[in-house]
């Protein structure tokens, strides 16, 4: 049987913390910036944690 693999899209897109949450990058910060306030931008920087429901699928798709 093949190997499995670790999809690659998804390996760039999150981190594994130390204690096994999911670390992501928000969405939105890309483009058009100008009609966005600071506070919003400056909140975008920060790196969030994927939602409970959501977790067993990205885990899934980096092979844990």
């Amino acid at each position: 049987m093949p190997k499995q693999k670790t999809h690659s899209s998804a390996k760039k897109r999150f981190k594994v913390t130390g204690s096994g949450k999911i670390k992501r990058r928000h969405a939105g910060k890309r483009h058009i910036l100008t009609k966005k306030t600071k506070k919003r931008k400056l909140s975008l920087r920060h790196a969030g944690l994927v939602s409970d429901a959501d977790e067993k699928r990205i885990k899934n798709l980096l092979i844990m």
